[in-house]
């Protein structure tokens, strides 16, 4: 678990795929961890990246966003205004 105030490391692409060759041409997990400071399983993750590209296709957190066509947004405006007009029906009763 990361500690507060812990600063990370930050590879480029082109950077991990260099690292991911050198560990699949056989330079030892030691190596890695000595020289770079990179743990093996961190490598092995980005190998695994490397090899399933359809895993590592950016940034997923937070809510996926949608593309909305003009007939979405249409029909979001009426269901709008019949809350409104539902809203304003109710203060008047009050």
């Amino acid at each position: 678990m990361a500690k507060k105030g812990q600063k990370f490391q930050k590879y480029t692409q082109q950077e991990k795929e260099e690292y991911v060759r050198m560990y699949q041409e056989g330079k030892p997990s030691s190596y890695f961890e000595r020289e770079l400071g990179i743990s093996a399983n961190t490598i092995r993750m980005w190998q695994y990246k490397v090899n399933h590209p359809e895993l590592n296709n950016g940034n997923k957190r937070g809510r996926q966003k949608k593309n909305l066509t003009k007939e979405d947004w249409k029909e979001r405006y009426e269901i709008l205004k019949k809350y409104q007009a539902f809203l304003k029906a109710q203060r008047e009763r009050k």
